[in-house]
């Protein structure tokens, strides 16, 4: 918590918090007593698992530090969340579309949140709130004094209690580490995102290393010799050479009998009657 910054609080402070307050250093900043944010804490965790549905449960963040809290606590212990903009009426209007019958209301800031929990009032909702030094205590049930304007005291604090949520529950042992990481509720910028993503993608090997082989592992390949098998006779030596594309061993023809034939009649030389007129083409052919 220490580390985290949990316990600093703001030069401002809300006359109902003073009992939370240790004291005030000579810079201004009120010190909150991390002995009472504890135990507060335990008894948030008692009356979270007191209700019997955990979707009962609706965890609210319209901060962006605190967006990605409420979504980790709700992710681990079956509650719901709204975080960014709360839509007026979710809690009192029955013909919104979001409309929603909440048993429990956890609140990360009761100033920036003060419309779900002036809602809250009118349908008898009990309100959980993690107020700092200087935040307006109307309407709400159980205060955790802590420092809820930091990213790293929202994600501790959020898991901090879902971790006593699981353990109350039975789910996780309370003698053995928690294994989801504190570092997961914490808010990242998206550019932080980004760039941790350029980073590992730099420094991650590439899959398939390509490595020099040496020169001398590649030889230049012998020639190889067909050699015939056992048995084996080739058809083109066993073939007699053909010249002109006769077959030698016919018998030769005389050229006067392979001569063009005489014809007596010239008419079938040319093929029509060579007494009968030529044909004439008419003067006029039309054309």
């Amino acid at each position: 918590m220490l580390a985290a910054g949990v316990h600093i609080g703001t030069t401002n402070s809300d006359p109902k918090m003073s009992e939370y307050i240790w004291k005030r250093r000579v810079d201004g900043v009120h010190i909150i007593n991390l002995g009472r944010t504890y135990d507060k804490l335990m008894m948030a965790a008692r009356m979270i698992v007191a209700i019997e549905h955990p979707q009962d449960v609706i965890a609210i963040s319209a901060r962006p530090y605190g967006q990605r809290a409420v979504l980790k606590f709700a992710q681990h212990t079956g509650a719901q969340y709204i975080a960014g903009r709360y839509t007026p009426g979710t809690f009192t209007n029955q013909i919104t579309k979001q409309f929603k019958e909440p048993r429990l209301l956890i609140v990360t800031d009761p100033r920036t949140d003060h419309q779900p929990v002036k809602e809250s009032s009118f349908v008898n909702v009990p309100v959980i709130a993690f107020c700092d030094s200087d935040s307006p205590l109307n309407h709400v049930d159980l205060a955790i004094p802590a420092n809820n304007k930091g990213r790293h005291s929202i994600g501790l604090l959020y898991w901090l209690l879902a971790r006593e949520v699981l353990c109350l529950r039975g789910s996780i042992p309370r003698a053995t580490e928690w294994s989801v990481s504190v570092d997961l509720f914490f808010f990242r910028e998206p550019d932080e995102v980004e760039q941790a993503k350029e980073e590992s993608q730099a420094q991650a090997p590439p899959a398939f290393a390509e490595t020099a082989a040496p020169t001398d592992a590649f030889e230049e390949p012998l020639a190889v010799v067909d050699q015939p098998e056992a048995g084996f006779v080739d058809p083109a030596a066993a073939a007699p050479a053909a010249t002109g594309g006769w077959d030698d061993a016919a018998p030769a023809v005389p050229v006067e009998e392979v001569a063009a034939p005489v014809y007596a009649d010239p008419a079938a030389a040319t093929g029509w009657d060579a007494a009968a007129p030529a044909p004439t083409e008419p003067a006029n052919a039309g054309w």
